[in-house]
């Protein structure tokens, strides 16, 4: 069941709205647990204190800023509490801004906005109001001790929040962006915009799929059965030294029927032997306990 992770009101002008946040999106991946090569035992990871030379139970800690090497202000989460901001309760929405105008670099976390039953009216009349005038809210957001710029914008019958950086915390790189000290052809623009047109189609994320992790369940299940697994194929990238015949290739193999290849994963296992597992073939489930666990 999904979890509260914020709960507060969301106001514009007059009209406040109480609402829950959820995590909208979560990253997802396999976890290898750090094995004693001797035993094949799960280590154990804790808190220790050099100068009492001891182990520390976490009723213990408290949180310290260090002004001066090894100087410590220390602080109590009562208070933190109490410079807590107004949006840590309430996020009062500032401005309206046209979303095409935010850059996708500002975007970091998503979530859900859901309203209770009070505020069931006020959020749908805000969020029909934002769809037809297609505008975004930029608002204030408290949590987890931070405050955020966030910013709420309709989707899928409902609104979607997405919390941002700040201008500070985009990095500078030096060498981005020096467009200036390269000539390109008209041709050589008018043949990659044909490749970017014969590579054009809908997005669709259910398309995309992590490859490495179907490997890493695949190599787990060969592993509970014994098997090897065949290494995965890698592209040969030759290094372009003609960028009109490297474009022109391209555009043609796109165009070209696909050939059949046989797998290069599909090699015959030698005579006696099981044969490898195929590290591409997605596998649902792998059970979690099976005996000792091996190190990754």
């Amino acid at each position: 069941m999904a979890t509260t992770v914020w709960k507060g009101h969301l106001t514009f002008g007059l009209i406040s709205i109480p609402i829950r946040l959820f995590t909208a999106a979560r990253g997802e991946h396999i976890s290898f647990n750090q094995l004693h090569k001797e035993c094949h035992t799960r280590l154990r990871q804790f808190l220790f204190c050099p100068t009492c030379n001891r182990k520390v139970e976490r009723a213990e800690i408290v949180k310290g800023y260090e002004y001066e090497k090894d100087q410590y202000a220390l602080f109590t989460d009562e208070e933190l509490e109490k410079i807590a901001p107004p949006s840590a309760r309430t996020m009062e929405i500032q401005e309206f801004v046209k979303l095409g105008e935010v850059d996708p670099l500002y975007f970091d976390a998503s979530y859900f906005a859901v309203p209770e039953e009070a505020g069931q009216k006020a959020y749908q009349l805000l969020l029909k109001a934002m769809e037809e005038s297609g505008y975004a809210a930029i608002a204030k957001l408290c949590m987890h001790q931070h405050e955020y710029t966030v910013i709420v914008r309709p989707r899928a019958n409902g609104l979607t929040l997405h919390t941002t950086f700040y201008a500070n915390e985009i990095r500078q790189v030096a060498e981005y962006g020096q467009s200036d000290k390269v000539e390109l052809k008209e041709q050589e623009i008018k043949l990659a915009q044909q490749l970017i047109e014969s590579l054009a189609a809908p997005f669709e994320p259910k398309k995309y799929r992590d490859e490495y992790q179907e490997r890493q369940r695949a190599l787990i299940a060969a592993k509970l059965q014994g098997q090897e697994v065949a290494t995965a194929p890698q592209p040969q990238l030759a290094p372009v030294i003609d960028l009109m015949e490297a474009l022109k290739k391209s555009l043609a193999e796109k165009q070209a029927p696909p050939a059949a290849t046989p797998s290069a994963l599909s090699a015959e296992a030698p005579v006696g032997k099981k044969p490898p597992a195929r590290a591409v073939q997605p596998i649902s489930s792998v059970p979690k306990r099976a005996g000792k666990k091996a190190t990754g």
